[in-house]
């Protein structure tokens, strides 16, 4: 990406600068860099004057709408990590179906990191529900992890940061009766009195727990970041770990 042609004044936190017709920032704190299709889904929600408002998720505007590491990336080369503060310049809303978050980028501008926001302030980004859309519906390896394409276009949204009441890290080995065994990280929780088990896309997450043997690992402190997929083939939509925010990371400088 060639460098931006011009920065521009600072932007306050809830203010929005516009430069043309379409082209406004939101500061957001990263909540989820996860993996989507070749590239990532980045989300976070808004830093306003008061405090925090509501999602936002920055997508592409190619039909799959996954972020390259091109078009997500900070001009020193760095990707976004999860409690950065962000400045993302946009272009446009694009909401579809429940996913209400989206709003399309503007490729001509780097996103800028504006600093990091602590673990003892997460508390006050936790959304406030007592379960992850529709339960009830469970794929053959995962628990409450999915819900018909009907019932995900009755919701409004598609982000959710929670505190879980526990949190088993579980690696292990998907897919042999099918003859393609592949090793796997899911989150294993409760919440709201339901059980869940539900993949993650969170790569750092991934990669912390794949590099132990298969088995169980229980998280103490940490938040997750559950997002609500796009139609699979089966006609249904998936929920996902897009976060794991542990402390251990959190704390990282």
């Amino acid at each position: 990406m060639p460098a931006r042609a011009e920065r521009g004044r600072d932007v306050q936190p809830g203010e929005e600068r516009r430069e043309g017709r379409l082209s406004y920032t939101k500061i957001i704190v990263c909540l989820a860099n996860s993996r989507k299709y070749s590239g990532r889904c980045v989300a976070g929600k808004e830093v306003t004057a008061s405090g925090y408002g509501g999602w936002v998720r920055p997508v592409s505007a190619r039909p799959s709408a996954e972020l390259s590491e091109e078009e997500r990336r900070y001009p020193n080369g760095d990707d976004p990590r999860v409690l950065d503060v962000i400045s993302v310049p946009l272009m446009a809303a694009a909401p579809i179906l429940y996913q209400t978050e989206n709003h399309v980028i503007d490729r001509k501008y780097y996103w800028e990191r504006r600093g990091r926001v602590a673990w003892e302030r997460l508390a006050r980004l936790v959304d406030e529900t007592n379960t992850l859309w529709a339960p009830g519906n469970s794929s053959y390896y995962g628990r409450n992890d999915r819900l018909t394409v009907e019932l995900a276009g009755q919701e409004r949204a598609s982000l959710l940061l929670i505190e879980p009441e526990t949190l088993v890290m579980r690696v292990l080995t998907e897919g042999e009766e099918f003859g393609n065994p592949r090793r796997r990280v899911r989150a294993q929780f409760d919440f709201g009195g339901i059980p869940y088990l539900l993949a993650v896309t969170d790569p750092v997450a991934e990669r912390a727990f794949l590099s132990k043997p298969d088995g169980d690992y229980v998280l103490e402190e940490a938040y997750l970041t559950v997002s609500l997929g796009e139609p699979h083939t089966d006609d249904c939509c998936y929920k996902l770990v897009a976060a794991v925010v542990a402390r251990e990371i959190a704390d990282q400088p």
